[in-house]
Protein backbone atom coordinates (compact mmCIF):
# COMPACT_ATOMS: atom_id res chain seq x y z
CA UNK A 1 0.00 0.00 0.00
CA UNK A 2 1.60 3.59 -0.89
CA UNK A 3 0.90 4.95 2.36
CA UNK A 4 2.21 7.96 1.27
CA UNK A 5 0.01 8.67 -1.60
CA UNK A 6 -3.22 7.59 1.32
CA UNK A 7 -1.53 10.52 3.50
CA UNK A 8 -1.94 12.88 0.76
CA UNK A 9 -5.47 12.13 -0.01
CA UNK A 10 -6.99 12.00 4.08
CA UNK A 11 -5.40 15.65 3.94
CA UNK A 12 -6.68 16.92 0.81
CA UNK A 13 -10.64 14.76 1.17
CA UNK A 14 -10.67 15.36 5.47
CA UNK A 15 -9.04 17.68 6.29
CA UNK A 16 -8.55 21.10 4.60
CA UNK A 17 -11.95 20.33 3.76
CA UNK A 18 -13.71 20.57 7.21
CA UNK A 19 -12.22 24.37 7.66
CA UNK A 20 -8.78 23.28 8.94
CA UNK A 21 -6.72 25.99 7.59
CA UNK A 22 -3.56 26.37 9.90
CA UNK A 23 -0.63 25.93 7.19
CA UNK A 24 1.23 24.19 10.46
CA UNK A 25 -0.92 21.91 11.11
CA UNK A 26 -1.87 20.59 7.52
CA UNK A 27 2.04 20.44 7.24
CA UNK A 28 2.05 18.22 10.60
CA UNK A 29 -0.73 15.58 9.30
CA UNK A 30 0.52 15.50 5.99
CA UNK A 31 4.17 14.38 7.54
CA UNK A 32 3.72 12.24 10.58
CA UNK A 33 2.92 8.68 9.10
CA UNK A 34 -0.57 7.68 10.75
CA UNK A 35 0.20 4.03 9.97
CA UNK A 36 2.71 3.97 12.86
CA UNK A 37 -0.21 4.58 15.24
CA UNK A 38 -2.60 1.44 14.75
CA UNK A 39 -2.18 -2.37 15.40
CA UNK A 40 -0.11 -3.72 12.64
CA UNK A 41 -2.89 -5.41 11.32
CA UNK A 42 -5.13 -2.40 10.80
CA UNK A 43 -2.38 0.00 9.56
CA UNK A 44 -3.94 -0.44 6.00
CA UNK A 45 -6.82 1.31 7.63
CA UNK A 46 -4.77 4.13 8.78
CA UNK A 47 -6.33 7.14 6.41
CA UNK A 48 -9.99 5.79 5.95
CA UNK A 49 -12.76 7.93 7.60
CA UNK A 50 -12.91 5.11 10.42
CA UNK A 51 -11.18 5.04 13.94
CA UNK A 52 -9.02 2.29 13.84
CA UNK A 53 -7.72 0.67 16.54
CA UNK A 54 -4.64 1.10 18.28
CA UNK A 55 -4.43 -1.69 21.50
CA UNK A 56 -7.26 -2.24 23.76
CA UNK A 57 -10.24 0.09 23.90
CA UNK A 58 -8.18 2.96 22.31
CA UNK A 59 -8.88 4.14 18.71
CA UNK A 60 -7.32 6.85 16.25
CA UNK A 61 -9.76 10.17 15.86
CA UNK A 62 -11.57 10.78 12.61
CA UNK A 63 -8.76 12.74 11.02
CA UNK A 64 -11.14 15.65 9.97
CA UNK A 65 -12.34 15.78 13.88
CA UNK A 66 -8.68 15.52 15.79
CA UNK A 67 -7.59 18.34 12.78
CA UNK A 68 -10.72 20.91 13.89
CA UNK A 69 -9.80 20.40 17.50
CA UNK A 70 -6.55 20.88 17.14
CA UNK A 71 -6.57 23.65 14.97
CA UNK A 72 -9.17 25.41 18.09
CA UNK A 73 -6.14 25.12 20.23
CA UNK A 74 -3.40 27.63 18.20
CA UNK A 75 -0.83 25.48 18.98
CA UNK A 76 2.65 27.17 18.97
CA UNK A 77 6.38 25.82 18.97
CA UNK A 78 7.94 25.84 22.12
CA UNK A 79 5.00 25.47 24.24
CA UNK A 80 4.56 22.24 26.39
CA UNK A 81 1.72 20.05 25.80
CA UNK A 82 0.58 17.00 27.72
CA UNK A 83 -1.61 14.61 25.40
CA UNK A 84 -3.65 12.18 26.71
CA UNK A 85 -5.18 9.15 25.23
CA UNK A 86 -3.93 10.18 21.57
CA UNK A 87 -0.26 9.17 20.57
CA UNK A 88 -0.93 10.17 16.96
CA UNK A 89 -2.06 13.87 18.45
CA UNK A 90 1.17 13.73 20.32
CA UNK A 91 3.34 12.77 17.20
CA UNK A 92 1.25 16.11 15.44
CA UNK A 93 2.26 18.54 18.04
CA UNK A 94 5.94 17.64 17.92
CA UNK A 95 5.85 17.67 14.66
CA UNK A 96 4.30 21.18 15.01
CA UNK A 97 7.66 22.39 17.44
CA UNK A 98 6.10 21.48 20.43
CA UNK A 99 7.71 20.00 23.73
CA UNK A 100 5.18 16.98 24.03
CA UNK A 101 4.51 14.26 26.73
CA UNK A 102 2.32 11.49 26.11
CA UNK A 103 0.03 9.56 28.81
CA UNK A 104 -1.72 6.69 28.71
CA UNK A 105 -2.99 4.36 31.25
CA UNK A 106 -2.50 1.34 29.04
CA UNK A 107 1.00 0.31 28.37
CA UNK A 108 -0.21 -1.38 25.06
CA UNK A 109 -0.64 1.90 23.09
CA UNK A 110 2.69 2.27 23.63
CA UNK A 111 3.78 -0.99 22.56
CA UNK A 112 2.61 -0.60 19.59
CA UNK A 113 3.15 3.36 18.93
CA UNK A 114 6.59 4.02 21.52
CA UNK A 115 8.96 3.52 18.61
CA UNK A 116 7.00 6.82 16.37
CA UNK A 117 6.55 8.93 19.74
CA UNK A 118 10.49 8.45 20.47
CA UNK A 119 11.15 9.38 16.48
CA UNK A 120 8.86 12.44 16.90
CA UNK A 121 11.20 13.23 20.50
CA UNK A 122 7.81 12.56 22.35
CA UNK A 123 8.08 11.65 26.06
CA UNK A 124 5.93 8.84 27.09
CA UNK A 125 4.39 7.96 31.14
CA UNK A 126 2.09 5.47 31.72
CA UNK A 127 -0.39 6.72 34.61
CA UNK A 128 -4.10 6.43 34.97
CA UNK A 129 -5.65 9.10 32.97
CA UNK A 130 -7.38 10.59 35.91
CA UNK A 131 -4.28 12.05 37.29
CA UNK A 132 -2.36 14.09 34.46
CA UNK A 133 1.44 13.89 35.18
CA UNK A 134 3.51 17.31 35.51
CA UNK A 135 1.68 20.78 35.55
CA UNK A 136 2.11 24.32 34.22
CA UNK A 137 0.84 22.59 30.17
CA UNK A 138 0.20 25.25 27.99
CA UNK A 139 -2.14 22.80 25.95
CA UNK A 140 -4.06 19.77 26.82
CA UNK A 141 -5.56 17.41 24.15
CA UNK A 142 -7.25 14.10 24.40
CA UNK A 143 -8.15 11.75 20.92
CA UNK A 144 -11.06 9.90 23.13
CA UNK A 145 -14.07 11.92 24.50
CA UNK A 146 -14.64 12.10 28.51
CA UNK A 147 -17.77 11.32 30.23
CA UNK A 148 -17.68 14.80 32.78
CA UNK A 149 -15.84 18.12 32.31
CA UNK A 150 -12.37 16.87 33.62
CA UNK A 151 -10.99 19.32 36.39
CA UNK A 152 -7.73 17.70 37.00
CA UNK A 153 -7.07 18.34 33.85
CA UNK A 154 -7.82 21.59 33.90
CA UNK A 155 -5.76 21.92 37.36
CA UNK A 156 -2.59 20.99 34.96
CA UNK A 157 -3.18 24.06 32.95
CA UNK A 158 -1.08 27.36 33.07
CA UNK A 159 -2.89 30.31 33.32
CA UNK A 160 -4.09 30.89 29.80
CA UNK A 161 -3.45 27.28 28.89
CA UNK A 162 -5.83 25.45 26.85
CA UNK A 163 -7.78 21.92 26.83
CA UNK A 164 -9.41 20.87 23.78
CA UNK A 165 -11.52 18.19 24.57
CA UNK A 166 -14.86 16.09 23.36
CA UNK A 167 -17.12 15.96 26.00
CA UNK A 168 -19.83 13.09 25.42
CA UNK A 169 -22.48 11.42 27.91
CA UNK A 170 -24.84 10.57 24.95
CA UNK A 171 -24.89 9.34 21.18
CA UNK A 172 -23.07 12.44 19.82
CA UNK A 173 -20.59 14.64 21.90
CA UNK A 174 -19.58 17.63 21.77
CA UNK A 175 -15.68 19.20 21.59
CA UNK A 176 -14.94 21.86 23.71
CA UNK A 177 -12.07 24.44 24.22
CA UNK A 178 -11.38 25.39 27.79
CA UNK A 179 -9.22 28.44 28.62
CA UNK A 180 -7.94 28.73 31.93
CA UNK A 181 -7.66 31.93 33.71
CA UNK A 182 -6.39 33.60 36.69
CA UNK A 183 -9.54 33.72 38.26
CA UNK A 184 -11.76 31.22 36.40
CA UNK A 185 -11.97 28.50 33.01
CA UNK A 186 -14.24 29.75 30.31
CA UNK A 187 -15.72 27.49 27.97
CA UNK A 188 -16.64 27.33 24.44
CA UNK A 189 -18.38 24.72 22.09
CA UNK A 190 -16.84 23.72 18.64
CA UNK A 191 -18.61 20.60 16.91
CA UNK A 192 -20.47 17.55 17.28
CA UNK A 193 -18.57 14.47 16.78
CA UNK A 194 -18.41 11.08 18.71
CA UNK A 195 -15.38 9.65 19.87
CA UNK A 196 -14.99 6.63 22.34
CA UNK A 197 -15.80 7.78 25.82
CA UNK A 198 -12.46 6.78 27.97
CA UNK A 199 -14.05 4.33 30.35
CA UNK A 200 -12.35 4.71 33.35
CA UNK A 201 -13.40 8.13 33.73
CA UNK A 202 -16.81 7.77 33.92
CA UNK A 203 -18.18 8.12 37.48
CA UNK A 204 -19.20 5.33 39.72
CA UNK A 205 -23.07 5.29 40.63
CA UNK A 206 -23.87 6.90 43.52
CA UNK A 207 -27.16 6.37 45.85
CA UNK A 208 -28.97 8.94 46.69
CA UNK A 209 -32.48 8.83 48.48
Amino acid sequence: MDFAAARKVMLDSQVRVNDVTDRDLQAAFGAVERERFCAADRAFSAYADIEPEVAGERRLMLPRDLGKLMQALDARAGEKALVLAGPYAAAVLARMGLTVTAQDSDAAVFDITGAALADEGVSTVVAPLSQPQGEGYDLIVSEAAVPVRPESWIAALRPGGRLAVVERAGPVGKAVLYVRGRDGVSRRELFDCAPPVLAELIPEPAFAL
